[in-house]
C-alpha cells in the first residue's frame, strides 16, 4: 500500500475578535497507536504543553492502526486529530499519520511513553537552522534503567548502527531512535514507501542518499508502559534486508568482479596443469581456489544486480543511469544464450574427459584431466547461475515495466 503524499493545508482557521485568523501550523507532532490507552494521554498532554511552552504553533496527530481499547476515545478528547490506518505496520500507520499532518515542521514519536516529547523544542531547533532530519539520540543522551533491554542496548542497536554507518555516508549513533524530526519538503524528497519496521531504516538511508541534512540531539529514553509491540529478531532482520537491497553497488559489484576475474584469471593459467612462477608453485589447490573466486564472485554480482532491479521495481528507489543502460542491453535471450553456451562447453568437456577416463582405467582408480575437470565444472555452474540470474532479473524488469510510471 502507497499513502497518497498530498500535502495538507498548513493553516487552520481560528475565532478571533468578531472575524476568523488564520494560523500557521508550524509543527506537527504525528503519533502511531495500537491500544496504547495507557500511555497515549500522557503522551498527547507532554507534547501539547511542549508546543505551548516553545511558542510553537502546532498540532498533535494520531494515527491509529486498529486499536480495541479507548485510545481513540481519550485522544479525542485532549484534542488530538486522529486518523484511521487499517493496514497493519509500524510504517503503514506513520504514512497515513504524516499524509494528513499540516506543519511545515513534522516530529514522529510512539505513543508509549518510552519518549519524552518535552524533547521537542530540542528537535526543532535544528530544523529552523536548515537541518532536513533530526535524530534523537538515546545513546548520547540518557537510557534510564529498565528502558533498553541489555541485547538491544550493547548488541542489537550498536550492530545494525554500525551496519548502517559502514554500509552508507552516516555518521550517526542512534538509527534506530522512534524520536526524530523533519521537514515537509524533507518528507516529499524521502519518497517513503515501507510499511513494517524498517519504515525507520528507509527514512535514514533515503535521506542520505538525496543529500539532505541530518543532525542528532541527545533524548532520554523511558522505560516502557504496556506491551511492547516488538520483535527483536524478526524487525533486525527486516532491518538488515532492507539495508542490503540498499547498500552501495561497491559492496557487491566491486569485490564481486574482482573475485570473478582473479578465479577465470588463475583457472586460465592452470587449466593445462601446474605452473611454476619463481619459487611459487601454483598446483591444484590453486586450480580449486579460482574456481571457488570465480562462483562466488559471479554470485556477488548477480546479487548486487538483483537487489538494485527489485529496489527499482518496487519503487523503493530512483532509477540510475546504469540501470538504464543495463535495461538496454540486457535481454533474457541473451543471458540464456550465453549462460547455456558455457554450461554446454563446461558439460561437453565433462563427458569427454569421463570417457577418457573410463577408456583408460575401468575401474577409476586413478584421476585424470583433473585441471580441465576443474575448469569444466566451474564453466558448467557459472553457466547455470547465469541462466537462473537472468531468469530473475526478468522477471524483475516486467514487474518494473508492469508497474511503470510517466517519471520512471
Amino acid at each position: 500500500m502507497t499513502i497518497p503524499l498530498t500535502k495538507s493545508p498548513a493553516v487552520e482557521t481560528t475565532p478571533g475578535h468578531g472575524h476568523a485568523v488564520k494560523t500557521t501550523i508550524e509543527v506537527s507532532v504525528v503519533m502511531p497507536c495500537l491500544n496504547e490507552a495507557e500511555t497515549i494521554g500522557t503522551c498527547i498532554s507532554r507534547a501539547q504543553t511542549a508546543l505551548r511552552g516553545a511558542g510553537l504553533v502546532g498540532e498533535v496527530v494520531v494515527s491509529d492502526n486498529g486499536s480495541t481499547d479507548d485510545s481513540v476515545v481519550i485522544a479525542e478528547r485532549l484534542g488530538a486529530r486522529v486518523v484511521h490506518e487499517t493496514e497493519r505496520g509500524y510504517g503503514a500507520a506513520y504514512m497515513r499519520g504524516i499524509a494528513a499532518a499540516r506543519g511545515q515542521h513534522i516530529v514522529i514519536g510512539d505513543s508509549d511513553d518510552t519518549y519524552d516529547f518535552g524533547d521537542l523544542p530540542r528537535l526543532i531547533a535544528p530544523l529552523r537552522e536548515g537541518c532536513d532530519l533530526v535524530m534523537g539520540s538515546r545513546f548520547k543522551g540518557e537510557i534510564l534503567p529498565g528502558a533498553m533491554p541489555w541485547a538491544n542496548r550493547y548488541v542489537g542497536n550498536p550492530m545494525l548502527t554500525g551496519m548502517l554507518n559502514l554500509l552508507f555516508p552516516l555518521k550517526v549513533s542512534d538509527a534506530h531512535s522512534g524520536l526524530r524530526a523533519f521537514t515537509r519538503e524533507a518528507y516529499d524528497r524521502m519518497q517513503l514507501q515501507t510499511t513494517g519496521m524498517e519504515f525507520a531504516s528507509e527514512m535514514i538511508i533515503k535521506a542520505s542518499l538525496a543529500g539532505l541534512k541530518i543532525a542528532e540531539v541527545p533524548i532520554t529514553y523511558h522505560p516502557r508502559r504496556g506491551d511492547s509491540k516488538l520483535h527483536p529478531l524478526k524487525d533486525a532482520w527486516r532491518h538488515v534486508r532492507f539495508m542490503l537491497l540498499f547498500s552501495p553497488l561497491y559492496l557487491f559489484l566491486l569485490p564481486g568482479s574482482v573475485a570473478m576475474t582473479v578465479g577465470l584469471l588463475l583457472i586460465a593459467l592452470l587449466f593445462r596443469g601446474p605452473l611454476r612462477i619463481g619459487a611459487v608453485y601454483l598446483g591444484i589447490h590453486f586450480m580449486v581456489l579460482g574456481s571457488l573466486l570465480a562462483v562466488l564472485g559471479q554470485q556477488l554480482l548477480a546479487f548486487g544486480i538483483s537487489a538494485r532491479m527489485y529496489a527499482f521495481s518496487e519503487k523503493l528507489l530512483r532509477p540510475e543511469s546504469w540501470v538504464h543502460t543495463f535495461r538496454r542491453y540486457f535481454k533474457l535471450e541473451r543471458g540464456l544464450l550465453v549462460g547455456g553456451s558455457l554450461a554446454f562447453v563446461g558439460l561437453i568437456t565433462l563427458v569427454y574427459i569421463f570417457g577418457r577416463w573410463l577408456s583408460r582405467d575401468p575401474s577409476f582408480d586413478q584421476l585424470i584431466y583433473l585441471h580441465e575437470a576443474i575448469a569444466a565444472s566451474t564453466l558448467l555452474m557459472m553457466g547455470m547461475q547465469l541462466v537462473m540470474s537472468s531468469f530473475f532479473i526478468s522477471l524483475l524488469d516486467l514487474h518494473k515495466k508492469q508497474h511503470a510510471t510517466p517519471h520512471d
